[in-house]
């Protein structure tokens, strides 16, 4: 008799939204971030500051927590939690 149950994982995954002009560059985002999702972009903004990009790759993944947009003083990122996938 075989005791041991499969788990499924459920994959949760979130789609993070930057709104450039209210970045100050402050890096809380990046600093912060547990998955290490976000990096300072190249572009500037209209004042002169370079917001974060969001970058993914297989491994890394936004979660979902929405610690960045917590940790943001100008309140410039918001995160918005996909719906869950399941994992095989």
């Amino acid at each position: 008799m075989n005791y041991w149950v499969e788990k499924k994982e459920k994959q949760i995954h979130a789609n993070v939204f930057i709104i450039k002009d209210r970045c100050k560059e402050c890096g809380f985002c990046i600093e912060f971030c547990p998955q290490g999702v976000l990096k300072v972009s190249e572009e500037f903004n209209s004042k002169g500051y370079h917001p974060p990009k969001l970058v993914e790759t297989e491994t890394k993944k936004c979660i979902g927590c929405g610690f960045c947009s917590m940790i943001c003083p100008d309140f410039a990122i918001f995160v918005e939690k996909e719906e869950e996938n399941e994992k095989n």
